[in-house]
């Protein structure tokens, strides 16, 4: 459940699915065939491919950035 405000964009402060209670970003919408950076988390194809074997610090670099951008379904779509 997350809170929306009054322009109907979704907070950052209001993001219940983070790094800190999911170990992957995907929210199962992937559009790695098609799209440079996925629409549905907002990794990289590469980073998709690779992130079983990424180490936590990397995990980390990516979900820092991919939370910062907020642009991807994971932070833009309503609950």
């Amino acid at each position: 459940m997350t809170n929306t405000n009054n322009t109907g964009a979704i907070s950052q402060s209001s993001l219940v699915i983070n790094e800190d209670n999911a170990d992957s970003p995907c929210v199962g919408v992937c559009s790695t065939l098609f799209d440079d950076v996925c629409k549905g988390c907002g990794r990289t194809a590469l980073e998709v491919c690779n992130w079983v074997f990424l180490s936590p610090e990397e995990k980390h670099v990516v979900w820092t950035r991919i939370t910062h951008e907020a642009t991807a379904m994971r932070f833009t779509r309503k609950t």
